[in-house]
């Protein structure tokens, strides 16, 4: 069986799969972020310039995740002596302190789980793959980019954001969104619905596009 096989692919909507991993602040299951919505992400390798970059924005942008009941998992294909030595080379060299852990993924067991290896992009080495988990265990979004390029974190704030506002009142949110910005309220599902949707005083469009301030 080839290692494309083996893998795994998770699906939107359904129970993230589980883990018990050694990280750098311990062992890590994925009920110990129950409660609590996770971004899982991971990176091809430690002391590389673009993973860096993107762990040293993701540290100083930990606080307004926690803000948002989110917490940070980073993983790699490294050891756990890496990921230490990796940890305090940032700080040494950058002066950013890593508040979040990191999963030591040898036997590539999580990154298998989460579809996180694609043999296009390197046979050992896990894509830039961004999991965003919510606060009953379900996967809600993921993203995926090329090694080449790092991530935006304003765009994984924004979006968990968008996630809880769209639990929290049922509705869904537009392009570009931002909170403040109008939503947009869930087209109706029958004829007598449609008919009297225009006269709910929503901002609309037409009866199938409305959307209203929360």
């Amino acid at each position: 069986m080839t290692e494309a096989t083996e893998m795994h692919m998770p699906r939107l909507n359904e129970p993230a799969p589980d883990f018990n991993a050694l990280t750098t602040h311990g062992q890590k299951t994925l009920s110990d972020y129950k409660g609590k919505w996770l971004v899982l992400f991971s990176h091809p390798a430690d002391f590389t310039p673009v993973c860096t970059t993107e762990f040293m924005a993701f540290a100083k942008r930990h606080g307004e995740f926690r803000k948002i009941n989110t917490e940070l998992l980073g993983l790699s294909i490294d050891s756990h002596y890496s990921h230490l030595a990796w940890v305090r080379n940032i700080k040494e060299k950058f002066d950013v302190d890593i508040p979040f852990p990191i999963i030591a993924d040898l036997d590539m067991k999580v990154a298998k789980t989460y579809g996180m290896i694609h043999p296009g992009a390197a046979d050992t080495s896990a894509v830039r793959a961004t999991f965003i988990i919510d606060d009953k265990g379900v996967l809600r979004a993921m993203v995926y980019y090329p090694m080449t390029n790092g991530r935006s974190i304003d765009e994984f704030i924004r979006l968990v954001t968008a996630l809880q506002t769209s639990d929290a009142n049922g509705v869904a949110t537009p392009e570009g969104w931002q909170p403040g910005d109008k939503v947009i309220v869930p087209p109706p599902a029958t004829a007598d619905a449609a008919e009297a949707r225009l006269a709910e005083g929503h901002e609309c469009v037409d009866w199938y596009f409305c959307k209203k301030a929360l």
